[in-house]
């Protein structure tokens, strides 16, 4: 599959998750970034043509045909963001070894923490476009 634009890989039954999708998409006005959930068919291609391991089932961000997992993915996507959210992009200067065990904490609690949804989410109309089938 050819990622020629940057794309975000989420977890789509998950609120927390979710509500960051939505907080991108906001703050992405010129709508360079995609979106797909894990579970979905492209989602799990993408893993795949990446090599990632099933195991990780926190955000994935593919930018320049190079893919970034955990906080390394969160932090990357606010490159692409509207100022003032880009500016979390500055999150990039703390080791790895200190935002990664935050981050993974974060997301081993996030279903107890924020909840879960049965299905994933489906995108509304006006953002649809931005979502790879």
């Amino acid at each position: 599959m050819n990622t020629d634009y940057p794309v975000v890989l989420f977890d789509g039954v998950c609120n927390y998750c979710n509500t960051m999708v939505r907080f991108a998409i906001r703050n992405d006005s010129k709508a360079r970034l995609k979106f797909s959930p894990l579970q979905s068919q492209t989602g799990q291609q993408l893993k795949s043509q990446f090599n990632i391991p099933p195991e990780i089932d926190s955000v994935i961000f593919i930018d320049n045909n190079k893919a970034y997992t955990y906080a390394d993915a969160a932090i990357r996507i606010c490159k692409y963001l509207d100022w003032p959210a880009k500016a979390l992009f500055a999150f990039i200067v703390f080791p790895k070894f200190i935002r990664q065990p935050i981050y993974k904490w974060i997301a081993k609690n996030r279903y107890k923490w924020f909840g879960k949804k049965e299905t994933c989410m489906i995108p509304t109309p006006e953002v649809r476009t931005r979502f790879l089938e």
